[in-house]
């Protein structure tokens, strides 16, 4: 999602309101914040040492990033688990990723295969923790997850379909990240290779199977916890 600050906002303010916004994204993101644990501009500007304004000026540009909810009444605060929200984003990645996949099978050329070659060694090869950044993937991992995501479908050759998927991955990227936390046994090391594997055999049904599976076991993994199915990351 592109933040647009406003324009009346000084140099100055700006600057330091995106340092803010920064450190806050950061912190939700490495799992700093549990789940509906409140936001408090007040306790964040003496942190930070800086002035409420700025602090809401952040909070809003990571509410609209879906990180934070900003609640009448309330104030700010970390979405919840059960937010309807995160079905609702994995019913439409399930909807649209399958068919720009089965496009790039179709579509794409040797040098898109080479690209999915090297997307997948590098995000095999990317520790996926780091003790510095926390219980969650290490930001590293986080990125070389979302290439190799993108990359699968950039066969497509479509830009448009390809920012969905952009706007999409970001506005998940915190409940796979939740996901991958409460389900820590999941294969996805195996789950990222079949999808190597199939795509790269050309072989647009079962790439297609794989990915939606793969989408569904993050979705359910903030609810189901049991432990009787893999579980992980998508």
């Amino acid at each position: 999602m592109i933040r647009t600050p406003p324009t009346s906002t000084s140099p100055g303010k700006q600057m330091l309101s995106e340092q803010v916004y920064v450190h806050l994204r950061d912190a939700i993101l490495r799992g700093d914040y549990a789940p509906g644990d409140a936001l408090k501009p007040q306790e964040l500007a003496k942190e930070q040492d800086v002035s409420l304004a700025v602090v809401r000026e952040a909070l809003v540009q990571v509410v609209g990033e879906g990180l934070a909810d900003r609640l009448p009444n309330r104030g700010f605060a970390v979405p919840a688990y059960t937010d309807r929200r995160w079905q609702e984003i994995a019913e439409a990645r399930r909807t649209i990723e399958p068919v720009l996949l089965r496009m790039s099978v179709e579509r794409g050329d040797v040098d898109w295969e080479a690209r999915v070659r090297a997307a997948h060694h590098r995000l095999a090869r990317t520790p996926a923790h780091v003790p510095e950044e926390g219980e969650h993937y290490s930001s590293a991992w986080a990125e070389a997850h979302r290439v190799f995501h993108r990359t699968l479908l950039e066969g497509c050759g479509n830009p448009v379909l390809l920012e969905t998927f952009d706007r999409m991955w970001t506005a998940s990227e915190l409940a796979r990240r939740w996901s991958a936390h409460r389900n820590p046994n999941r294969d996805g090391v195996l789950e990222h290779r079949r999808l190597e594997e199939a795509v790269l055999a050309r072989d647009a049904d079962t790439a297609a199977e794989v990915l939606t599976l793969h989408l569904t076991r993050t979705a359910a993994g903030l609810t189901d916890c049991s432990g009787h199915e893999p579980t992980g990351e998508a």
